[in-house]
């Protein structure tokens, strides 16, 4: 028998709707109960856990660390609970698929990943789209089948081809005339950050982090409006970008490659799709 207490899936699902509306009255909307029940229910879990784990007040609710962190198991618990029940109902005869991807790979590949659940009707194919670090990591937990990922060259992928990185400024107001230099980074321990940081302390050049985010669409946009110089993949570059290196004394970053990873024992529709992914992005075994 545990000595946990076990984590009643309405209480989190009530939960997950509070934190992904951000409103206990959408909340109970979303999952059909009255606010007073929500609020129990949230009010169950902090008292299980002795934790608060939203912070209220008249006007916003907002997630403590505490709920943060639950908000992750919580997706996940519930995940599984929909991925027993379509398994041993027979709905999804050929099981799950979980592919995981880069934010900027979502759109480009969403042709390609309908054709293939057309393809596969009874294969649930799940989709998540994140940090490339984070994504590897949950790969490695074997919470995820298939990853696309952005990384430094490390143990060989099924695939990969090089992801060639470019110094971005804004053609407009260009950060690199400032002091210190304005940077639009992704977070600590994000790719391209470390690189970025280290080769403009070797110059000597002074530099401060203006703008963060995990969205590499928010680095893109940020960049070309005149918020950060960054480093970012070529395929970034937009009209309103300014493209620094030699001439700004800058040095080119490589050694960075776009990779895909499965597992030895993966199903035929695992390779299927891997094979096509592959293709569509230029991987080369």
């Amino acid at each position: 028998m545990t000595r946990y207490p076990m984590f009643n899936p309405q209480l989190l699902q009530s939960f997950v709707a509070v934190c992904e509306s951000m409103s206990f009255t959408r909340a109970a909307e979303r999952v059909s109960l009255s606010q007073s029940t929500v609020s129990q229910q949230v009010r169950r879990l902090e008292e299980m856990l002795g934790k608060a784990l939203f912070e209220r007040n008249p006007h916003q609710v907002q997630l403590t660390e505490e709920g943060s962190r639950l908000l992750s198991y919580a997706r996940r618990i519930l995940a599984l609970h929909e991925e027993a029940h379509d398994a041993l109902t027979g709905f999804w005869r050929d099981g799950v698929l979980r592919l995981g991807m880069p934010e900027d790979f979502t759109v480009p590949t969403a042709g390609l990943l309908a054709q293939f659940s057309l393809a596969e009707p009874h294969l649930r194919l799940d989709v998540t789209s994140g940090l490339s670090a984070d994504l590897y990591s949950a790969y490695e937990r074997e919470e995820l089948d298939l990853v696309l990922v952005k990384q430094r060259r490390r143990q060989p992928p099924r695939a990969a081809r090089p992801e060639p990185l470019l110094w971005l400024d804004s053609l407009a107001h260009p950060a690199i005339e400032r002091a210190p230099v304005p940077l639009a980074v992704f977070p600590l321990n994000g790719l391209y950050r470390e690189e970025l940081c280290e080769a403009l302390d070797s110059l000597g050049i002074r530099w401060r982090v203006s703008y963060a985010s995990t969205s590499l669409a928010a680095l893109v946009a940020a960049s070309a409006a005149g918020l950060g110089l960054t480093l970012l993949p070529a395929s970034c570059r937009q009209q309103g970008h300014r493209v620094l290196g030699a001439a700004e004394g800058l040095p080119e970053v490589t050694g960075f490659e776009l990779a895909l990873y499965y597992r030895d024992n993966a199903p035929s529709a695992t390779e299927a799709l891997a094979g096509a992914l592959a293709g569509f992005c230029g991987l080369q075994p």
